[in-house]
């Protein structure tokens, strides 16, 4: 199957480069194929199905908004994802993480955009062992794709 991975910046908090747009597309494309093929938890998981993911780029103001209306939890967060194929990324979050962390801003955005693709292939963060085996299929990809985002030459 051909998937889609469409990335929109809908906030001016944190400049974007369009660059890390179409990064991020091609990065999401790689990663929902790695992710069906190698770590798929159910295979009715949204993501089998999914020709399309759209990601949402958002400050803090929409994060916190979309986390009180659809999960009931105030504040900003750093990903929502929703199992028609929408994730929300918090960009405003991921800048601060990033320094927080000493990484690079556009790897934040990566970590976050592969944990959406995580959620819709089944993967859960609530009990400790799911979050250890999601985190460890997160940061492996995380890690492969990475330097061609950051170096697409």
């Amino acid at each position: 199957m051909k998937r889609e991975v469409l990335v929109c910046d809908h906030q001016s908090r944190v400049a974007v480069p369009p660059a890390w747009l179409v990064g991020m597309e091609q990065a999401g494309v790689a990663a929902a194929d790695q992710i069906v093929n190698r770590f798929l938890i159910d295979p009715q998981a949204p993501l089998a199905e999914l020709e399309c993911v759209e990601v949402a780029l958002v400050d803090d103001s929409e994060s916190d908004r979309v986390h009180r209306e659809f999960m009931g939890i105030e504040g900003a967060t750093d990903v929502i994802t929703f199992e028609h194929g929408e994730i929300v990324i918090g960009v405003e979050v991921a800048k601060r993480q990033a320094g927080e962390y000493d990484e690079p801003e556009l790897r934040e955005l990566l970590r976050y955009l592969v944990h959406g693709l995580l959620h819709l292939a089944g993967h859960e963060d609530e009990a400790e062992a799911d979050r250890a085996v999601m985190e460890a299929a997160q940061e492996a990809l995380v890690a492969e794709l990475w330097p061609r985002l950051s170096d697409p030459s």
